[in-house]
């Protein structure tokens, strides 16, 4: 008897588990492992999260780099992919290390980076992917940008997305003019008054121009040579230093040998990084600083407090240039390189990436006084003293043209911007400096 109610209690038990699991694991007494049926197979699985490798400019002290980082983490939290960032400074040094990681395959997924003969070397070798390519696969890639404004490469192809423009130009240091008594430059500023301010500067006890002749002299190489020439010729490239071209090239190192030999240059100048002689310009020790549409923010960031004794000005003028004219234009853009293209796991992350990073939305967080190649322009939130100052300046701006540093090699630039200490200490003239860079060209 206690057996037979024994086994009548185990039957039970097992009918009831048996009747569980067909009504929580597979209805009908169907086999798991053949097809569930319409309303389940096609169920997508969510993807997992992915991890991009990203190198841009917007590290060290870049006025966009908060910017960037609020960019990258909105893409962050709308994907859930994650970002694994290598931004540095955009300077010479950063430049080799991009091209030496595609060299050694250690390039990232995604790069912003320079759209002219900088970025030559990895198109060239097949190692990033074009937009007509992508745009097969994902037809509105970029279609927010007008497409005459992408950067065409060697090859006709366009490779990169732009991301907002730039403008180089004067910025002037008002607190330290008044104080020498001299006038702020308006858009018919001469060389030789710029001498004559220099000068006076120089004599209340400050540095004139704040520059370092060791890491950027090319602000002032290129302004140099385009008041030895016109701007419809500054993209000329010369064969040799005895051609006009290279005459006006010479001509204008020289004019950066005379501005050193009259002091009116850091005295560390050979020396100083260019974080140095900036921070020597914002504390109100120098009165000139060319430099670019992306120093506005740093001021914004690390001068806020005294942003009203900086404006936007123009760089001086001698022969046929105006002052009004300024070295500018649309330089960098995002790349997807062909790693991330032809990882399955990674290719639609970098589309969405530089799809996000390029939006109207994300880019007018960048744009103040910028170029944009947006269809529907940026549209920033009011402006600060300074930006202000930079808009004003821009509507007076009566011509733009791009560096001619961007129109020759690596080597012929990094060769070039080398001797620039040699000619004006007077160890090389001019004219050799020009000669050694061509020959690498």
């Amino acid at each position: 008897m206690k057996k037979n109610r024994l086994f009548a209690l185990l039957l039970a038990a097992i009918m009831l588990l048996s009747l569980l699991a067909g009504c929580t694991g597979n209805p009908g007494g169907s086999d798991p492992t053949k097809d569930p049926g319409p309303g389940t197979k096609d169920t997508p699985k969510p993807a997992a999260p992915v991890e991009l490798n990203v190198v841009t400019s917007y590290g060290g002290d870049d006025g966009n780099r908060k910017s960037y980082e609020n960019a990258v983490k909105g893409y962050e939290d709308a994907t859930g992919n994650r970002v694994q960032d290598a931004s540095g400074t955009s300077n010479e040094e950063w430049k080799a290390k991009v091209l030496t990681d595609f060299e050694t395959g250690t390039e990232p997924d995604v790069l912003f980076f320079f759209t002219s003969a900088d970025a030559e070397p990895i198109i060239q070798a097949g190692k990033v992917v074009d937009v007509a390519t992508i745009r097969a696969e994902y037809p509105d890639y970029a279609s927010n940008m007008r497409d005459s404004m992408l950067a065409v490469a060697s090859d006709g192809k366009n490779y990169a997305i732009p991301s907002s423009g730039f403008w180089e130009n004067m910025f002037v240091n008002t607190k330290v003019l008044s104080d020498c008594g001299v006038a702020v430059p308006g858009p018919d500023y001469t060389w030789d008054q710029f001498l004559a301010d220099c000068q006076t500067i120089k004599d209340k006890g400050y540095t004139p121009i704040a520059c370092s002749l060791f890491e950027v002299p090319h602000y002032w190489f290129e302004f140099c040579i385009m008041n030895n020439g016109t701007l419809s010729e500054q993209l000329d490239i010369p064969a040799d230093a005895g051609d006009a071209v290279g005459q006006k090239w010479a001509a204008g190192l020289n004019d950066i040998k005379d501005l050193y030999e009259k002091g009116y240059f850091p005295v560390n100048t050979l020396t100083a990084t260019d974080a140095e002689t900036v921070q020597l310009f914002g504390d109100g020790e120098a009165a000139f600083l060319i430099d670019g549409s992306w120093k506005v923010n740093y001021f914004v960031d690390n001068h806020g407090e005294t942003l009203e004794d900086y404006v936007i000005s123009y760089v001086p003028a001698k022969g046929e240039r105006k002052a009004s004219e300024a070295i500018g234009g649309i330089s960098m853009g995002y790349f997807i390189t062909k790693k991330a293209w032809d990882d399955p796991a990674k290719r639609e992350a970098a589309v969405k990436f530089v799809e996000h990073m390029t939006s109207d939305e994300v880019l007018s967080t960048f744009v103040t006084t910028e170029v944009t190649a947006l269809k529907n322009g940026a549209s920033p939130a009011g402006l600060n003293p300074l930006q202000q100052a930079a808009a004003n300046a821009n509507a007076e701006i009566t011509g733009v043209i791009g560096p001619v540093q961007d129109a020759v090699s690596p080597e012929c630039k990094a060769d070039l911007f080398a001797n620039v200490q040699n000619v004006v200490t007077g160890s090389m003239s001019a004219e050799d400096a020009v000669n050694s860079a061509i020959a690498l060209n």
